[in-house]
């Protein structure tokens, strides 16, 4: 009985010291969670002191949620525009507001830049700094017509024979009048009729002009004057549909030009001097143009895009010529500064980019003229040896040795030749000034017409009436015979 009872005095004295106890922890507590909250107010001053002191950070931007793809094809506002100008940048921070953070290579050069009272000269700095979101397409200009191209004032007999649009058969060019056209002040190069329009004849010279006349007008002879080119303009050609012009030449590119609205359509720029160019002879919408290095390439004037290239690591190309059927090509090269002189003519097939000819011409002349024959199977090669040399067009397109068309001269001219329409004859110019008639089959000489007094460069034969053919010279000079 003692035991339990000296037990239970024992519990009773744990309890009556409980109250104490607990009494000592509330005190320790409420002490240290006294000091605790002292430091608490100590830093909550000093945190709002530095939100004094420092700028609200910037809001984050707010992600798109459109996908890549539509944020690419949606709509891009013209430069100029103000709601352009107002999201293509931030507005620009002052000094004081960007104290305190990072400030970025974008903002620095905002602040640096000097701002302007009036809103006209602000928006258009925005305006300037502001990217393209289009590359520039080559500007479309025009220039003054100088007369008409409609045949309202032509004479009724040449009017009955374009309108016929039947080839007139003649024996010969008579020669007994010319028509005089004066206008280029330097060399012209090239000249020829239009086949949809043929009272038109189109010329390009030294003086980087390509003029359009009006040959039988009554009043103005010259209809247009084309200023488009900076260089010498090298060779001009009439598209097969619509009154459309094509010409080249040392300024890089071939242009192509309304004749109707008298306006620069399109612009095909090249890495070489373009020496020469040809319309396919079935599709209208290709052309094909050789340079100085070399290079020869098939146009889309669809698309403004080279389809084809043809490259041998040849020299300067000189002239161009489209089969009848339109799938193989002539190329003459100049060869001069190469030890080969196999190449100076190459044959290509227009599709597999292939030259399909080897040792077509082996002497060491270069032909700075290459035309085919309107029907027959066979080309013609005006060789600097002052003679015109005579192809098969059927591989492996051998020469013919005992037929060329010699008595005229080229000394170094760049002299070419032409077919009549219905092929019996073959022109060419001469050094001499002078036009030469040869006859096809026989090769024999016919007859000479004194053109010009320095050299006869181009010649070309009426489209529908074989006795009128038109002729340029070296000194910028332009007959037409009839």
């Amino acid at each position: 009985m003692l035991t339990i009872y000296s037990y239970k005095v024992c519990i009773h004295d744990q309890i009556k010291n409980i109250p104490a106890k607990r009494t000592q922890m509330d005190l320790l507590c409420s002490a240290y969670a006294a000091a605790a909250s002292d430091d608490d107010d100590d830093d909550d001053e000093t945190d709002q002191s530095k939100e004094l002191l420092s700028p609200p950070p910037p809001p984050k931007r707010a992600r798109s949620s459109s996908s890549p793809s539509e944020r690419f094809y949606s709509y891009h506002p013209k430069i100029g525009d103000q709601s352009y100008s107002r999201l293509s940048r931030p507005p620009p921070l002052s000094t004081e507001e960007a104290k305190g953070r990072y400030v970025s290579k974008r903002e620095r050069a905002m602040l640096s830049c000097p701002s302007s009272s009036s809103p006209s000269s602000s928006s258009s700095s925005r305006v300037s700094d502001a990217p393209a979101p289009y590359p520039q397409a080559h500007t479309v200009s025009t220039t003054p017509v100088v007369g008409s191209i409609a045949v309202s004032d032509l004479p009724s007999d040449i009017l009955s024979l374009l309108r016929s649009r039947t080839t007139v058969h003649a024996n010969k060019v008579a020669g007994r009048s010319a028509i005089l056209l004066s206008g280029h002040t330097g060399a012209v190069n090239s000249i020829e009729w239009s086949q949809s329009h043929a009272h038109l004849l189109a010329s390009s010279g030294m003086d980087q002009t390509v003029h359009v006349w009006n040959i039988w007008s009554k009043d103005q002879k010259k209809a247009r004057i084309f200023r488009y080119h900076n260089a010498a303009i090298k060779d001009v050609r009439w598209s097969m549909q619509g009154l459309s012009l094509l010409s080249c030449g040392y300024d890089c590119a071939s242009r192509l030009v309304d004749v109707e609205k008298g306006a620069e359509t399109q612009l095909f720029k090249e890495d070489q001097v373009v020496e020469t160019i040809r319309f396919h002879p079935s599709d209208s919408s290709l052309f094909l143009s050789g340079g100085s290095k070399g290079i020869l390439r098939l146009w889309d004037v669809r698309c403004s895009k080279v389809v084809h290239e043809y490259v041998k690591g040849l020299g300067s190309i000189l002239d161009i010529e489209f089969s009848n059927d339109g799938k193989h090509f002539i190329a003459s090269t100049d060869t001069s500064r190469s030890r080969i002189s196999e190449n100076s003519i190459i044959v290509w097939d227009v599709a597999r980019e292939v030259p399909l000819s080897n040792q077509v011409y082996g002497e060491a002349y270069t032909c700075p003229c290459v035309r085919y024959h309107p029907t027959n199977a066979c080309f013609v090669a005006q060789s600097n040896a002052n003679y015109i040399a005579i192809f098969s067009s059927r591989p492996p397109f051998k020469l013919d040795r005992y037929k060329r068309y010699e008595g005229h001269g080229v000394w170094g001219y760049p002299i070419k030749c032409n077919f009549s329409s219905d092929g019996k004859e073959l022109a060419s110019g001469s050094s001499d000034g002078c036009i030469y008639f040869y006859d096809y089959k026989s090769s024999r000489f016919l007859r000479k017409i004194k053109a010009f007094e320095e050299a006869c460069v181009d010649v070309a034969f009426h489209p529908l009436i074989p006795n009128v053919i038109a002729s340029c010279s070296w000194t910028g000079e332009i007959s037409v015979f009839q």
